[in-house]
């Protein structure tokens, strides 16, 4: 399990001032004990329930139960990654508790907030998690052989989505010596799928796909059907497919049919990263392995979780980006809703849901009022 600050991070806070007070054994899974906060300066909280009632600012990895919602102080900063497009809920009471709250998957993908965004350096670990997933699961070389008894062909990966996790995911199976497909709907990123060494399947959009946050946006209908006949040869030649197309806010798209899975040979695997939102194929099952039609489909859940010592580093250090922006140079707490991050972020403050906080608080309720 991964934690939300790691000892560098506390100790880089502390020299700035603050007191940084700690859940006990909240790093040990990561393999961050007790003693390395210590050695850093922080200080181990006597209860949880004491340790939220006194703090200023509450930072997390996931989001907070409703019990420690009501034990926050008014005016405290939670930080965390909030699944708030999703949990209109969970808004609505950190606003009744007067908490201004910040979700890190919101960070505005602008140049000077590279250092906080937490979905591209947990994405990262996930596609690299989800080709050792696939190599570990099929049976079959990755790499070229060639041995006294023959010479056997690479195994043939095809990654579906060059994002983050996809980028991560080309690289490390050509690390591995796999030869490479990926496909994304924006043709914009061909150029870094060759250079990573992988071929770009190029399937002519009519158009764009690409939205203001740089994710890959939603399709027509006939620009999906157009997408599907032309995937499905490539998923049919495949040893390993990788799935990792994921819309915010939004159920993931199916781009692998189920007629197209059972056309893979025996034997064949596909990871889908997206099994969270539901999944990139049909036959995916969040949180479980499963076989059809002779193929294995895997379906993980929270893979940084997998790697937590580096996931939670990487965490941190988005954190502290924020908390940089939070906390003035002599310590003071200042939220200033001018500023775009902070903005983009924020989903509560002042008793109130805010910036994108509020239109889904909004269209969460007028939903509710349409299905009465």
């Amino acid at each position: 399990m991964r934690v939300a600050l790691v000892p560098e991070t506390v100790g880089r806070l502390v020299s700035s001032g603050l007191t940084v007070i700690v859940q006990p054994d909240a790093g040990k899974n990561a393999g961050f004990p007790d003693d390395a906060y210590r050695a850093e300066g922080a200080d181990m909280a006597d209860t949880v329930d004491g340790m939220l009632h006194d703090a200023d600012i509450v930072v997390k990895v996931n989001q907070p139960t409703l019990h420690e919602v009501e034990l926050l102080k008014p005016g405290a900063v939670i930080i965390g990654l909030l699944r708030a497009r999703t949990s209109p809920e969970i808004l609505n009471r950190l606003a009744e508790a007067g908490a201004t709250a910040f979700a890190m998957e919101l960070i505005p993908r602008i140049a000077r907030a590279q250092r906080m965004d937490v979905l591209s350096s947990q994405s990262s670990l996930a596609g690299y998690k989800a080709v050792l997933i696939a190599a570990n699961s099929i049976g079959k070389f990755f790499p070229l052989m060639m041995t006294a008894a023959g010479t056997i062909p690479p195994a043939t990966v095809l990654i579906l989505g060059a994002g983050v996790a996809g980028l991560q995911a080309i690289a490390t199976a050509r690390r591995l010596g796999a030869k490479v497909e990926a496909f994304d709907i924006r043709p914009v990123v061909k150029e870094q799928v060759e250079s990573l060494g992988a071929t770009f399947v190029d399937i002519p959009t009519p158009e764009d796909t690409e939205d203001e946050g740089g994710y890959a946006g939603t399709q027509s209908e006939e620009a999906q059907r157009l997408q599907r006949e032309t995937l499905a040869a490539h998923v049919a030649k495949a040893d390993v497919v990788i799935t990792t197309a994921l819309i915010p806010g939004r159920p993931a798209p199916i781009l692998i049919t189920a007629e197209m899975a059972e056309a893979m040979q025996p034997g064949s695997v596909i990871v889908d990263l997206a099994a969270e939102a539901g999944g990139n194929c049909e036959f995916t099952v969040p949180g479980r392995d499963v076989e059809r039609a002779g193929i294995t489909i895997h379906g993980p859940l929270n893979i940084p979780s997998m790697m937590p010592g580096e996931a939670s580093v990487l965490y941190s250090r988005n954190v502290a980006g924020l908390l940089d922006l939070l906390v003035s140079d002599e310590g003071h707490l200042t939220v200033d809703f001018e500023d775009e991050v902070i903005a983009g972020a924020g989903v509560t403050h002042g008793g109130s849901a805010v910036g994108i906080g509020a239109e889904i608080v909004e269209a969460a309720a007028s939903d509710g009022n349409s299905q009465q």
